[in-house]
């Protein structure tokens, strides 16, 4: 299995590129959050500076992972599509400098290290995309409801039951 750990700053220094791609099960994680261990991954990292000097990088991730969804408790394919830039830092001290100065909620600023590691990098990436509470737009076991189904709800939901007649059925009298 190759490194996936770089020396953040000479990457953004030399705007040096990688990309590749992780299955779901390569992402402990993401494997959690899934329904299934299909799907996969493409990722892109590229290095450089801002416009004031700051080494960043700018990171794409997209592919597709099972979630569950919470109506019907099935699996659904849920696309990723990410893009963010980070802004890196050598400290935390610097990075709420950086932060305040930039006051951006587009970018994030992170610490750098020689040590960074990418692989946690597009998996936390993934993890900020996939929604909270997935779920289908139309779950696949539900039926759509009908014309007369539809007009028969609104019709019930139309006749609303006065609320001295629901007290006049409780106390007996009818």
């Amino acid at each position: 299995m190759q490194a996936f750990v770089i020396d953040a700053f000479t990457f953004s220094r030399l705007e040096e590129q990688r990309s590749g791609r992780f299955l779901v099960t390569d992402l402990p994680r993401l494997s959690e959050e899934s329904a299934s261990a299909e799907g996969g991954l493409d990722w892109t990292l590229q290095g450089g500076k801002d416009k004031l000097g700051h080494a960043q990088l700018k990171l794409t991730v997209a592919g597709s992972v099972q979630l569950l969804c919470q109506r019907c408790l099935t699996p659904l394919a849920f696309e990723i599509d990410s893009e963010s830039v980070l802004i890196l830092a050598k400290n935390e001290e610097n990075a709420d400098e950086i932060d305040a100065l930039l006051d951006d909620d587009e970018v994030d600023v992170v610490v750098g290290s020689k040590t960074f590691d990418i692989k946690d990098l597009i998996e936390d990436e993934a993890l900020l995309a996939i929604p909270q509470s997935p779920k289908h737009a139309v779950c696949p076991d539900q039926p759509l409801a009908s014309a007369s189904t539809t007009a028969a709800i609104e019709a019930e939901v139309g006749k609303k039951a006065s609320p001295f007649a629901v007290l006049k059925k409780i106390n007996g009298r009818t």
